[in-house]
């Protein structure tokens, strides 16, 4: 699919656990366009850092570190693999220590300038759905359509339960509420690129929405062909 002749850019913004990138990838597949999930490439450089024992060190150690973090997005069997430095961490990076520690690792200036530019370089190549919390305001502020989704807490702790029960791991409830809580602060208030909806974008709240509602709702605000 194109738009004008040029390639077609979908920014899918929203705070964690509200179901972006369910829906980007299946929105992705469903136009045949190259799907992004720009919050893998933070949980890579999170996972290399406290590989690396550099979680708490300097900004300037950590940014004379960006050039070896090297990060590809595959597609394999209708999945988006996930490789830092030539090891798949597909499944590394959604566990909780992770969880707990990407927004700050994602609010540093050096990190998110530099992943910024990598995932723009990547947008140049073809028609995209790229997800995150930056993509319609940082990455691509002139995307062709701007999705922001957004669910209630409770839901959004429900649907991470279950992503963490898949990895083996038990968390409660509360527990998750309280990280996903803290998560949205750090996000939102970061100097950096922070969570937050463009004008222009178009608010879906997916707490009492199945997934092809929502996939039928953001195509329905895409032109006709």
């Amino acid at each position: 699919m194109k738009h004008q002749n040029k390639n077609y850019q979908i920014a899918l913004d929203g705070p964690a656990g509200s179901g972006k990138s369910t829906i980007a990838k299946l929105l992705a597949r469903k136009l045949g366009f190259t799907y992004v999930d720009s919050g893998a490439m933070y949980r890579a450089t999170t996972l290399y850092l406290i590989e690396n024992n550099l979680l708490d060190k300097s900004d300037k150690m950590i940014s004379s570190h960006l050039k070896k973090i090297k990060i590809n997005l595959k597609e394999r069997k209708q999945c988006q693999i996930v490789i830092l430095n030539n090891k798949d961490v597909t499944r590394e990076i959604r566990t909780s220590i992770i969880n707990r520690n990407v927004s700050n690792v994602s609010s540093k200036k050096e990190i998110r300038e530099e992943m910024v530019k990598r995932q723009k370089k990547i947008g140049e190549n073809g028609s995209i759905v790229m997800d995150g919390r930056d993509i319609g305001t940082a990455v691509f502020p002139n995307a062709d359509l701007k999705i922001y989704l957004t669910a209630s807490v409770y839901i959004r702790a429900i649907r991470r339960k279950k992503d963490l029960k898949d990895l083996s791991e038990k968390v409660s409830i509360k527990e998750l509420i309280k990280q996903i809580q803290r998560r949205d602060d750090i996000d939102s208030s970061r100097e950096i690129s922070p969570l937050s909806k463009s004008q222009d974008s178009i608010v879906i709240d997916s707490s009492n929405l199945t997934i092809k509602e929502v996939l039928e709702q953001i195509v329905s605000f895409m032109p006709s062909q």
